[in-house]
């Protein structure tokens, strides 16, 4: 008996199936797709029992699948404090002062605040937020996640004093001239604030998730790959169980835990269709914006090549990832600048000549800033390239600052990658950037950064076709998650995802796509999202 059968019908349907590109109707049969053609093909499928959604010519994907995300952090971002407006030091006080009037006493965390989009691009300090938040220990996030900036009842909550020394992998930023903290903590400082901060209920958490699923329908994302942690885990579980889970979900969990994943019995592509675990996550350096990517050459005008993680100066990271990948866990970790980049190959090339033959699919976070001698290595070791294009245009704006015009030639080398025979995956990294992958394709495709410099492209070269962007937010992350026989593509046989745009991207020029609205998301075979 066939059930809950619908069929979409004259629409432009973008497959990512070679054998049949195009189609103008697709029949699903529960949560499966069990057609894809033409509308006269479709007919034999439709019944008195069909319901028949007529897509009056507008252009369907697969569910667009988001490669990078920190999807429960999002829906508490959604639920807070929001920084990232702010565009002035005067209007990043104002909103926080605000926040702060309304949550006295509480901890307030979060933020997203950007400082190179003020008009003086400098760091805040403790003393721009002291004044208004006496008796309220803050400690606010830059979008980045990199760094943090706290107050002053913060920092002694922590026992943080100018005698406190930088801990392996982190920094806590000191006035030049009176050794004081200024408030930031840079990557693996922040843990000695973040430690003493209660976390947040089982019911806190549950609305978060929910947030952040309601984001996700807006934006057509019927599937994420995200950076989860213990509790989070516990959350997706918990809403699946209750048949609440609008959004698959592909669990990186922190690499220190791959004995408790190895132990029991756990591998690579675990799970169900709807949460998957196997992978695991690392960090080998830390941001561009925060001045911790770790490069082979100094910063411009300083003395510094950036902060290689603890777990790497300490060999942990290499074991870790050598006893990982011989239980068969998927490695994905966090490379900025080009020495993090070329190390993680180097581990790469290691473990792939020690630990026997399997499936493993290395993945590269980011993978931001590749020296031209390293693209190939990329290829030959079947490392897959995890990025996030909006990154490019925000950074755009200021990244020649930071490392010079010759090495901001090998940021961001999207085509270059493709030549090389590399699969590119596309993420947001939301909350760092919007949970929107349209946007990501718009600036993957254009390179337009967003102070309005650079209208046909940064480092243009570099740009890459709007058939090449889908895929990277739809079958390469399929594949990056070995589901790509499931999921990615409309074919018969594949889960019932897909997402309606109000406008054909794929014939619009390509300035216009940010404007694009989804019209409907699909998931599972329901439509979750009709817009209004």
């Amino acid at each position: 008996m066939i059930l809950n059968k619908k069929a979409f019908i004259n629409g432009k349907i973008y497959t990512i199936n070679n054998n049949r590109p195009l189609a103008e109707a697709v029949i699903v049969s529960g949560n499966k797709i069990i057609f894809a053609g033409n509308n006269s093909g479709a007919k034999k499928f439709i019944d008195g029992e069909t319901e028949i959604i007529n897509l009056q010519g507008r252009l369907m994907l697969p569910g667009f699948i988001d490669g990078h995300t920190h999807f429960i952090n999002g829906g508490f971002y959604l639920l807070g404090l929001d920084l990232r407006q702010a565009e002035s030091t005067g209007k990043f006080k104002k909103l926080l002062k605000d926040y702060v009037n309304t949550h006295k006493g509480n901890w307030i965390t979060g933020g997203s605040w950007d400082h190179q989009a003020w008009e003086i691009k400098e760091l805040p300090t403790k003393e721009m937020i002291d004044p208004f938040t006496h008796g309220t220990p803050v400690f606010i996030e830059r979008l980045d996640k990199h760094m943090a900036l706290a107050n002053s009842l913060a920092l002694k909550l922590a026992g943080i004093t100018k005698d406190t020394p930088d801990p392996a992998g982190g920094a806590i930023v000191k006035d030049p001239l009176t050794g004081e903290p200024t408030g930031i903590l840079k990557d693996n400082a922040m843990p000695l604030i973040y430690s003493i901060i209660p976390g947040q209920t089982i019911e806190e958490t549950d609305r978060a998730v929910f947030a952040a699923l309601d984001e996700a329908k807006r934006n057509g994302v019927t599937g994420i790959h995200d950076i989860t942690y213990k509790n989070d885990l516990l959350a997706y579980q918990r809403i699946e169980k209750k048949g609440k889970l609008s959004c698959r979900v592909y669990t990186r969990l922190p690499i220190a835990d791959y004995t408790n994943l190895a132990n029991s019995g756990i591998q690579y592509n675990f799970g169900n269709n709807k949460i998957k675990l196997g992978s695991l996550k690392a960090f080998s350096d830390g941001s561009l914006g925060a001045g911790t990517a770790w490069f082979f050459d100094n910063y411009l005008g300083e003395k510094i090549l950036g902060l290689p993680a603890d777990t790497v100066i300490d060999g942990r990271l290499e074991k870790w990832a050598v006893e990982a990948d011989k239980n068969k866990l998927q490695l994905s970790i966090h490379a900025i600048g080009d020495k993090a980049n070329s190390y993680i190959l180097d581990l790469f090339e290691k473990i792939t000549s020690i630990n026997p033959v399997w499936d493993r699919r290395f993945r590269i976070e980011h993978a931001q800033h590749i020296r031209k001698a390293d693209l190939q290595r990329f290829a030959k070791l079947k490392v897959i390239a995890s990025v996030q294009p909006y990154h490019l245009i925000d950074d755009g704006a200021w990244a020649e600052k930071k490392i010079g015009k010759e090495r901001i030639k090998e940021a961001y080398p999207y085509m270059s990658l493709i030549n090389a025979g590399v699969t590119l995956c596309f993420g947001s990294d939301w909350t760092v950037a919007p949970l929107n992958p349209l946007l990501g394709i718009y600036a993957a495709v254009t390179r337009r950064t967003l102070d309005g410099k650079n209208p046909d492209g940064w480092i243009p070269e570099q740009k890459i076709s709007i058939r090449e962007a889908i895929k990277a937010f739809t079958i390469n992350n399929a594949y990056a998650s070995f589901e790509e026989d499931i999921k990615g593509s409309i074919k018969p046989g594949k889960l019932a995802d897909f997402v309606v745009l109000n406008e054909d991207i794929l014939s619009i020029a390509p300035a216009k796509i940010k404007d694009v609205k989804v019209d409907m998301t699909i998931f599972d075979g329901e439509i979750i999202y009709l817009r209004n």
